[in-house]
């Protein structure tokens, strides 16, 4: 590949874990990442002005090539010189292609090689919106980041069905290309094979023999599991050149925004921020907020007391509350100014934490915040006698929803990551031996829910920390998977499962971590009795124990 138009560069990496800052320039100015795109589908960011956007500090817009094709068309733009002289927007704009617009209009289109037939919402008539056509839009709007046509299907898709719309993916990237011609606006290539990591190896393969400006990572937020996105992520970011930008398309949650940085990704979009905001869901660095509940009602609180947006030093939690119960427009305006306000200063907190290399601490602690409700006012619910508990196999969830993060109980399962103090005491004094010393085996004797393997890893993390330590061969031994299946259905009442060691295990019996080397976790299916024959001698044994 040549060198970019965007002319990119790495300004640091987090020594444990594939996070990144990064600086590059559009045609409208300097960008640095990682970094949030509030979503303007109609060339506006729905409910707010481009002052507020602005002053949160947006760096890119993202607008849609399919919406401003059918209205108000790319003569306008062309008349107009281009979507910043037309909104009046001083940054940058990164235009989407009108893939996922095709793909979620399964009713109204018809797919063939040469591009995607679809009825136009506002006349009525039948357009082909080729490769060509949207790269021509897409010029003619002005954007600063082009983004390659490509066919997005869900991401649960069959693997024939999956290997037939990354070949026509291809093939459009070539044609888009092709019709970018003299521009001199960037264009982004999508690696799109649902979840099937070989897919994603030829995708990414073929489309770094081109010469594009970034990548970005396709056909997810589009029914997969939280676990398999983030592996896929993972997986494929691992795949695409270190000195071009990584866009995770549509997604997502600040703690999916979260989990996708520290698996290298730099930028993101979602409508999230400003579609929750209609109905008074709010983001803040005490949790979520829920303002249309009754609870709020005469609270004098600012919404986020460590936001210094001009919604937390201006309004009540009262008022916001009020807005969102009459469904008055300023209610929506103000939390999704707030909500941005956010996200940006999320990722300038992250950015920071990268430049200065304390970006582990930083996840560990906001993972787990960022997902709370209403921490301060939490929600009760009434005991149920007529319904049945939440069960897989012989397995039960027992106990209402926690109020913060306190798990419900899993009939004999332990709920919680802890091993006995003389125990945490003798692994850490063996990791302390020589870091050349052969790995440390610990034997796990009952899987059930992870909670004394992960225990055991989070254990290992920590002290990896504090300088160098032997490696470590963690194995677990099962006769059934069901209380971990079931755990992993229920990570919200299971925290510690977040950290996505337990999701890999399950699928492929090992999991080794990408962030400390030496690190390994094997899965023994079959009883400890029967099975320890098949694993390396154990130097620490733990026994299973049992909640009652």
């Amino acid at each position: 590949m040549s060198s970019s138009r965007l002319q990119f560069q790495l300004d640091a990496q987090a020594g444990d874990s594939r996070a990144r800052a990064t600086t590059f320039y559009t045609l409208h100015g300097t960008i640095q990442s990682p970094l949030f795109m509030p979503v303007g589908t109609q060339a506006t960011v729905k409910a707010q002005t481009q002052e507020s956007l602005h002053a949160s500090g947006s760096q890119i817009l993202l607008a849609n090539t399919y919406h401003l094709l059918l209205r108000p068309g790319p003569d306008v733009f062309t008349k107009l010189g281009g979507i910043h002289r037309f909104m009046n927007w001083p940054g940058s704009v990164l235009t989407d292609s009108g893939g996922y617009q095709i793909f979620s209009l399964p009713h109204s289109r018809s797919m063939t090689e040469a591009g995607a037939v679809f009825q136009s919402y506002v006349d009525g008539q039948r357009i082909l919106l080729s490769p060509e056509l949207s790269i021509q839009t897409q010029r003619a709007i002005g954007s600063d980041i082009m983004m390659v046509l490509d066919q997005c299907i869900p991401s649960t898709a069959d693997e024939k069905t999956a290997r037939a719309a990354l070949q026509v993916t291809q093939r459009w990237a070539v044609r888009s290309l092709a019709a970018r011609e003299d521009s001199p606006q960037s264009m982004f290539g999508i690696v799109q094979g649902a979840l099937y990591p070989q897919l994603r190896r030829e995708s990414a393969a073929g489309l770094m023999q081109l010469d594009f400006d970034g990548f970005a990572i396709g056909g997810l937020a589009v029914g997969e599991e939280k676990n398999e996105r983030e592996d896929v992520c993972e997986l494929t970011a691992a795949l695409l050149p270190a000195d071009r930008p990584r866009y995770l398309m549509g997604v997502g949650t600040p703690v999916d925004v979260l989990e996708a940085v520290h698996r290298g990704v730099d930028m993101f979009d979602c409508i999230i921020p400003t579609q929750v905001a209609k109905r008074g869901t709010a983001f803040t660095s005490r949790g979520i907020v829920e303002l249309r509940r009754s609870v709020y009602k005469f609270s004098e609180d600012r919404l986020d007391p460590t936001c210094t947006c001009p919604v937390c030093t201006t309004h009540s939690r009262a008022y916001l509350h009020h807005l969102t119960k009459t469904q008055e427009q300023l209610g929506w305006t103000l939390v999704g100014q707030h909500n941005i306000h956010f996200y940006h200063q999320f990722m300038r907190e992250i950015r920071q934490s990268i430049l200065e290399d304390r970006f582990m601490p930083l996840y560990r602690e906001r993972r787990e915040i960022l997902q709370i409700e209403d921490v301060d006012h939490p929600v009760t619910h009434p005991k149920r006698t007529s319904t049945k508990p939440k069960h897989e196999g012989d397995y039960e969830l027992h106990g209402e929803p926690p109020a913060i993060l306190h798990a419900p109980s899993l009939r004999i399962i332990p709920t919680t990551p802890q091993l006995d103090p003389a125990i945490e005491s003798q692994v850490i004094q063996l990791l302390r031996q020589p870091a050349d010393s052969p790995p440390l085996v610990v034997w796990d004797t009952q899987l059930d829910a992870a909670a004394t393997a992960l225990a055991v890893i989070l254990l290992y993390e920590a002290e990896a920390t504090k300088g160098p330590i032997r490696p470590l061969h963690l194995i677990s031994f099962s006769e059934d998977l069901a209380p971990l299946r079931l755990a992993l259905h229920h990570k919200r009442h299971f925290p510690y499962l977040r950290h996505g060691a337990a999701d890999t295990l399950i699928r492929r019996d090992v999991w080794e971590s990408r962030y400390c080397p030496g690190l390994k976790w094997t899965l023994i299916h079959g009883s400890h009795a029967e099975m320890k024959t098949n694993a390396p001698a154990a130097d620490v044994v733990l026994e299973s124990t049992h909640e009652l």
